[in-house]
């Protein structure tokens, strides 16, 4: 493509190639200016529908004016391919920052102060990014820091079903979402939300999940949830909690952590209301840095902060904290008030049995997921021991994969108090493997062909 021309833009350099398809450094012959030249895979864009919703997505991305934004200039097609002119920036992408050992705290606060507000202007437009990563971010030799490929992660969105998309971009997303391709789905899939992971609609809240990923691999170095598979990523996202930023650094300021970890809260209700607020408390951080004094915050938000920090600290959200309420309003009576304790034997009998029913129903709602997934033509066996629950597979589809961990999270969700259950997929077991697993204690569904002899 070097040398050739798409409508008035003249191919100069290749930039780099992606899941969406190449870049290149280009000409705009009628300005005189450079400009990074998209040119989308034409599979991307096959479904006339789906082409048309992208198309209008990105419109209005265009229309999104920020300096943390690369500006889009151009949507065309020439010669059968759909291509996306978009601001040249000269610089390095925070990836490469992060591997060269040139980010500090205070540049890395920066930047996601930067970052954070064009979100916020984006967010207040309607626009979702759903593509958040540290390549996905460059800096400009004087600091500037520029979010890229607005509007164009709609077309690799995992919320949209299979069933949505035309077979041969079906079968690519399931490709993605369950297997490791070599220089592909791993970078983006590090970055994803536990909503987005689980194939579930996102909001704005998806996007500061993404960023928060970026803070801390910006922080620490490492990527919170990474590990040896594109599945094992996704099921870490979903359920495991980051290790804590001072265990991974020390003699950071406090502040680096709550950000941090508020922006990975798992469910989005927990997370920052919007990016507004990250901002602000990024800019009050970087004033710390800079400064060594804080910034104080006024009494009415120093007292939400708090109550925010317990809401998200109590098992339940808001119903955990009515309970919690309830408890100390009985203490505090049964204090201050003349007390029969000889009466109270009934209710304690009563609560004691209400505790043990309450105590056994992790175990009786893990039985009622094992018979549920069992149900699955794909499962082959499963094995619930404590808290965790080993599931054996067939190779199968993305969906049955998300669907176990959606079931695996919704029973999380119902739990009063424990830790939560977890699961582990195996789909390449051999048959002596199984056969040594289902002969452990706690096996409770083993399909009809599977024989220990």
């Amino acid at each position: 493509m070097i040398g050739q021309t798409l409508k008035h833009y003249r191919i100069e350099e290749l930039l780099g190639m992606g899941g969406m398809g190449v870049v290149y450094r280009a000409r705009d012959t009628k300005l005189q200016r450079p400009v990074a030249l998209k040119l989308l895979k034409p599979e991307l864009i096959a479904d006339p529908v789906r082409k048309s919703r992208f198309l209008v997505e990105a419109q209005s991305a265009a229309a999104v004016t920020h300096p943390a934004i690369a500006s889009v200039y151009d949507i065309d097609e020439a010669d059968g391919t759909m291509f996306i002119a978009m601001e040249y920036i000269e610089g390095r992408t925070v990836g490469r920052l992060i591997s060269e050992g040139e980010l500090d705290l205070r540049g890395a606060v920066e930047i996601g102060h930067q970052i954070a507000a064009g979100l916020a202007r984006a967010h207040e437009a309607n626009i979702i990014h759903r593509d958040i990563k540290s390549d996905n971010i460059m800096v400009t030799r004087d600091g500037h820091a520029k979010l890229l490929d607005f509007g164009l992660a709609k077309l690799l969105d995992p919320g949209l079903t299979e069933d949505d998309l035309p077979a041969e971009v079906s079968r690519t997303l399931t490709r993605e979402r369950v297997h490791t391709i070599a220089g592909t789905v791993l970078g983006t899939t590090n970055y994803m939300s536990p909503e987005q992971a689980r194939g579930r609609p996102v909001d704005s809240r998806s996007d500061i999940f993404s960023l928060g990923v970026v803070l801390y691999e910006m922080v620490t170095g490492e990527l919170p949830f990474s590990r040896e598979t594109a599945l094992d990523t996704m099921h870490a996202i979903v359920f495991e909690e980051a290790k804590p930023v001072p265990s991974l650094r020390r003699n950071l300021p406090p502040q680096v952590h709550q950000i941090i970890s508020r922006c990975l809260r798992k469910r989005p209700e927990d997370r920052y209301p919007d990016a507004r607020h990250l901002a602000d408390d990024l800019k009050r951080l970087e004033q710390t840095i800079e400064t060594g004094t804080s910034l104080s915050l006024p009494a009415g938000e120093r007292i939400r902060g708090w109550l925010e920090s317990v809401k998200t600290s109590v098992p339940l959200g808001n119903k955990g904290l009515i309970i919690l309420a309830a408890v100390l309003i009985l203490a505090v009576a049964m204090l201050f008030t003349r007390v029969q304790w000889g009466s109270l034997v009934g209710p304690a009998f009563l609560a004691v049995f209400f505790y043990r029913l309450v105590r056994n129903r992790k175990r009786r709602m893990l039985t009622d997921f094992g018979k549920k997934i069992s149900k699955l033509p794909e499962v082959k066996a499963v094995v619930i021991q404590d808290d965790r629950v080993t599931v054996v597979l067939d190779k199968a589809p993305a969906k049955t994969y998300i669907h176990i961990n959606s079931q695996i999270e919704s029973l999380n969700s119902k739990l009063f108090f424990g830790k939560p259950a977890t699961v582990e997929i195996k789909d390449d077991l051999v048959d002596a493997e199984l056969k040594r697993l289902i002969r452990q204690p706690g096996v409770v569904y083993v399909r009809n062909d599977i024989a220990l002899e």
